[in-house]
């Protein structure tokens, strides 16, 4: 270890260091008397760390050797994980406050859990892969049954960890076919023995169990029975984290393990990623049709949405990976202030999610209802709205990679799971007349997080303001090693761990 690998991993271990002395203060101090500003506090430690990532400019390195990978795709990643995260927390304090759910440990396992995704998309390594997704798994596992009093969030929280786990054995059992047949973790030495020829069948085996357990981390289907559930069941703000952060940070690592590992064979994991982003896209289009709860609505949204970012991974290129980071990024900023608005919603001081109180709701809250109704016209993907453009930029990088099919069945699925995004405007504008109103108690920073979103999908549709340049780096990062090592000579033979002998 080099003074340089220090430097590398320092957002991580500063944040790191941040957890345990807060942790220390909770303890010595009294926790009940610092949750909010631990809170705050937890708000301002991520902005800084996605500023020290983002915006101090350094070369690619890696660390830890070639275990830890800080490049522009890994940067790119973290940034957007930081400030949705940061954005999340902050918009939620006081759904928190007048919940008596704003407790000390909340920003700090966020904070865990942000360290293990900023982690996960600079894995070099499949050990280190492991370590950055369990740290992260722990945390939610914990957020997830925050209301303790509650028994729908103890069963969210428990039947995320048993699926968890399941995932978790899935994935460690590839990781050990992988390292049997390639005699290395490291990607770049997995890398190295595919370039070699043809993939052998137990390196294809590990990968498939691999892709499984990543697969439920963004809720693709088959693996998304747990995400409904779980959505509904979990404290509104912790579902909002649900849907921002964590989802960008297993997509990277996907296509980090992805072109890390097999970018010299795209063509033997493309048609199963393929096929995962098909069934994604057309299970949360259909299945979000009959939902009556907008928490559960936006479950279902989530997997139809994962589904679209992997038809981007699915294309093999770099201009796949570039449409898929821009579609994440914007994917997080239409959650964020949809669920801003969400969690600003209540009945008689009671917060409320069914999706029949909503009505008529643009009568007394016409600037927040419009707001909601361009996220909800982004998220629908109706043009000129930014998500018109996500979904347009994985749709175009299907079709330039010969993935014609499944652009055109992109489209179907995105005029269908239109319906429930418009029914929500139906209900906002032209809605039944109901006694019990309900009301909008909208916080400072839910306020903001609403108009800057909608903002976004609006202005961004007339510039990115330099975030797509970052992405096309960013996937020109990840994409160039394989690309060169495909076109330059085969790479001396790799040494492979054998047993000792008997």
């Amino acid at each position: 270890m080099t003074s340089l690998d220090l430097i590398t991993i320092l957002p991580e271990a500063a944040l790191a260091l941040y957890a345990i002395v807060a942790l220390l203060l909770g303890a010595y101090l009294g926790k009940d008397r610092l949750a909010r500003a631990m809170l705050w506090l937890s708000v301002l430690a991520m902005l800084v760390a996605a500023f020290a990532v983002g915006w101090m400019d350094r070369p690619d390195h890696t660390a830890f050797f070639g275990m830890f990978i800080d490049d522009a795709f890994a940067r790119f990643s973290k940034v957007v994980i930081l400030v949705s995260a940061a954005a999340v927390l902050a918009m939620s304090v006081d759904y928190l406050d007048r919940t008596r759910l704003l407790r000390f440990e909340l920003p700090i396992l966020v904070i865990l859990a942000v360290i293990g995704m900023m982690v996960m998309v600079s894995a070099g390594d499949l050990l280190t892969l492991y370590m950055g997704l369990e740290l992260q798994s722990l945390a939610l596992y914990v957020v997830a049954a925050l209301r303790r009093d509650s028994t729908r969030s103890s069963e969210a929280g428990l039947k995320y960890f048993v699926l968890g786990s399941l995932s978790s054995g899935m994935l460690l059992y590839g990781a050990s076919l992988i390292y049997g047949f390639a005699g290395t973790t490291n990607l770049a030495g997995v890398m190295a023995v595919v370039g070699q020829g043809a993939l052998p069948v137990g390196l294809l085996f590990g990968l498939v169990f691999l892709l499984v357990g990543l697969a439920f981390k963004i809720s693709a289907v088959p693996f998304h029975m747990w995400t409904p559930d779980v959505y509904e069941g979990s404290p509104t703000p912790v579902t909002a984290f649900f849907a921002t952060a964590p989802k960008v940070a297993a997509m990277a690592l996907i296509a980090r393990l992805m072109w890390g590992a097999f970018g010299h064979v795209p063509d033997d994991w493309t048609q199963i990623v393929a096929a995962m982003a098909l069934m994604s896209m057309f299970l949360g289009s259909i299945a979000g049709i009959g939902q009556r709860d907008i928490k559960r609505l936006m479950a279902y949204s989530s997997i139809a949405h994962m589904g679209f970012a992997l038809v981007g991974l699915a294309a093999g290129t770099a201009l796949g990976v570039q449409a898929m980071l821009l579609y994440m990024a914007i994917y997080a900023v239409m959650n964020v202030g949809t669920f801003a608005f969400i969690l600003s919603m209540e009945r008689d001081g009671r917060p409320v999610t069914a999706l029949e109180d909503l009505h008529l709701l643009a009568r007394s809250e016409p600037l927040k209802a419009l707001a909601m109704m361009i996220l909800l016209f982004s998220l629908a993907g109706v043009p000129p709205m930014l998500g018109f453009f996500a979904k347009f930029g994985v749709l175009t990088a299907a079709v330039q990679a010969g993935l014609g099919w499944l652009a055109a069945l992109g489209v179907i699925a995105s005029v269908i799971g239109a319906y429930y995004y418009l029914k929500m405007v139906y209900f906002m504008y032209f809605g039944a007349d109901r006694d019990a109103a309900v009301t909008l108690r909208m916080a400072p920073a839910q306020g903001v997080a609403l108009v800057v979103s909608a903002g976004i999908m609006v202005i961004g549709a007339i510039s990115m303001l330099g975030v797509d340049r970052a992405a096309g780096r960013a996937a020109e990062a990840l994409v160039a090693p394989a690309a060169a090592a495909t076109l330059s000579a085969p790479a001396a033979p790799v040494v492979v761990a054998t047993p000792p002998a008997d």
